[in-house]
């Protein structure tokens, strides 16, 4: 089977089995999705949202988390972990919205990492997510793991594997292939016992029994 149509046959078997797969934050605007990816950092999403049902409804805005104190930004998102760092980037980034973006959060990739606590993969989940933006391809360690093992790159960094990723699957899926992946390696192909048996991409997936 050529490349190309295994690469094809991973998207049509991928959104056959994960038709729901989306963005697994809850989020109402893009600023929403800005503060919940950020927290996301080395915290399940499961966390994450459980954090911000609360947090979402004290800092309704850019203004609220630009003025409010290190101290009860930390205290409002501690269970996250790393909070002393994550709420510098919720107070830096929001001051930085307010002065240079009008109090919005940007629509481009170059004025996403203009702020605080915002690399490739966040500005990737917010421009894809809530501006519906094609800019490239989250990576995050689900998406890592299951493209490694369907040699899809032998790359470890998260730049170098984009970049293999964006070269492989077409733009018009970008934004999805990354909800796919990680649908497909919460459920099915998990870090420490891939279920191949029942996947049904073990026919055409280099890692197969083997892992």
């Amino acid at each position: 089977m050529k490349e190309e149509q295994r690469i094809s046959k991973i998207l049509e078997t991928l959104k056959k089995d994960h038709p729901n797969a989306k963005c697994t934050l809850y989020f109402k605007n893009p600023l929403e999705l800005l503060v919940a990816t950020i927290l996301s950092a080395q915290c399940t999403d499961q966390r994450v949202n459980i954090v911000t049902n609360s947090l979402f409804k004290k800092y309704r805005s850019a203004k609220d988390y630009a003025n409010a104190s290190l101290g009860q930004l930390e205290k409002d998102i501690k269970s996250t972990g790393f909070y002393k760092n994550k709420a510098k980037a919720l107070k830096f980034s929001a001051q930085t919205i307010l002065k240079e973006f009008d109090g919005k959060v940007p629509n481009t990739m170059g004025s996403l990492l203009t702020l605080r606590g915002v690399a490739r993969k966040t500005a990737n989940v917010v421009l894809g997510n809530a501006y519906g933006i094609t800019s490239g391809i989250v990576v995050d360690t689900h998406v890592t793991r299951v493209s490694q093992r369907l040699g899809l790159t032998k790359n470890k960094e998260a730049k170098k594997i984009e970049e293999d990723l964006m070269r492989l699957i077409p733009k018009k899926d970008w934004i999805l292939f990354s909800h796919l992946l990680i649908a497909h390696g919460r459920a099915i192909c998990t870090a420490r016992s891939p279920k191949c048996g029942v996947c049904h991409l073990n026919k055409i997936c280099p890692s197969a029994f083997k892992v």
